[in-house]
């Protein structure tokens, strides 16, 4: 046979249909060819593979030896192209990849969680690696497959990537159950939350002060900040261990134990959390699969925790 580089696949199937059909004719109509296209393909195979292949019979035609032998490889071969050409088919139940996702400390325990919980359930042979989102190496990790999701928020996509809003979300006021303001049944006004001992998340490390200090000052009015974390997951031990207040994200702290919720007295700007992807797997079936099962979980979740709240929009890396 001469060099591959030179064989033409559909002269592959022209074969394939004349040994089907025995018939030059009928080859040609299966092929949606002209009979004397389909002559000339004969011609071109018997020069490829250097053997007649067919000779004339009394109804049709009749393959030689070396074209018999052909029969099953050819239908195997055809068979294997014809599985490249089809799309992948992922099937969760089954499936066996890795996903890598990348999260901010707070969509971890917001969104993540949750969502990893339903990977399994779903997919349970499925391995899922969570990260630490990396704000400066995001686009580069992602263009490498070094993860291969990433939940953040919008001023660390860009237009290299795929986005999608999952939620806005919004502020609220956390202290302990047992706080002495509950106790009392005191309502949180303005006045006794600037009077309260105030933590805040610094995502940058050691910041005392944030966008709520800067809204009080708007209004004459000020706070004491005596704690300062790097981790919105601590937080809420930190809250339950004190009589401190903090302002946190709704979402963080749904369904947690040991701690109060209050709509604040002030009015602070929130911020919105996106998903973003690179274009190498934006049409893989495994991974439009998970991403589809991401946004499913966002709306779950949108259902349960907003309703009948006013979401606002801004970042989450300012300081509370």
């Amino acid at each position: 046979m001469k060099d591959i580089r030179h064989l033409d696949l559909n002269l592959l199937k022209a074969l394939d249909a004349l040994l089907d059909d025995r018939n030059v004719t009928r080859a040609a109509a299966r092929l949606g060819v002209t009979q004397p296209a389909m002559s000339g393909m004969l011609t071109r195979l018997r020069d490829t593979f250097e053997d007649p292949l067919f000779v004339r019979a009394q109804r049709g035609i009749e393959p030689t030896e070396r074209a018999l032998a052909l029969a099953i490889p050819l239908k195997q071969v055809l068979g294997e192209v014809e599985t490249l050409l089809q799309p992948p088919v992922f099937d969760p139940a089954t499936a066996t990849q890795q996903f890598t996702i990348a999260s901010t400390d707070y969509a971890l325990r917001a969104i993540v969680l949750p969502f990893v919980a339903r990977i399994k359930r779903l997919a349970p042979h499925i391995r899922v690696a969570l990260v630490l989102a990396n704000d400066t190496q995001l686009l580069t990790q992602l263009e490498r497959g070094v993860i291969d999701l990433a939940l953040v928020s919008p001023e660390y996509t860009c237009q290299d990537l795929h986005a999608r809003k999952l939620f806005d979300e919004h502020y609220v006021c956390v202290l302990r159950q047992d706080h002495p303001l509950i106790k009392c049944q005191q309502d949180l006004t303005l006045e006794r939350f600037c009077e309260l001992d105030h933590a805040l998340v610094s995502y940058s490390g050691g910041g005392f002060r944030g966008s709520t200090d800067e809204a009080l000052e708007k209004m004459g009015r000020s706070r004491r900040v005596t704690v300062s974390v790097k981790s919105f997951l601590i937080m809420p031990d930190v809250l339950r261990a004190s009589d401190m207040v903090s302002m946190l994200p709704s979402r963080l702290v749904t369904d947690m134990t040991g701690l109060a919720v209050f709509e604040p007295p002030i009015a602070i700007t929130g911020f919105t959390n996106m998903a973003a992807w690179h274009e190498r797997t934006h049409r893989d079936p495994a991974q439009r699969w998970l991403r589809q099962l991401l946004f499913d979980i966002c709306l779950d979740l949108h259902a349960q925790c907003e309703a009948g709240r006013v979401e606002q929009t801004g970042t989450p890396d300012t300081v509370i």
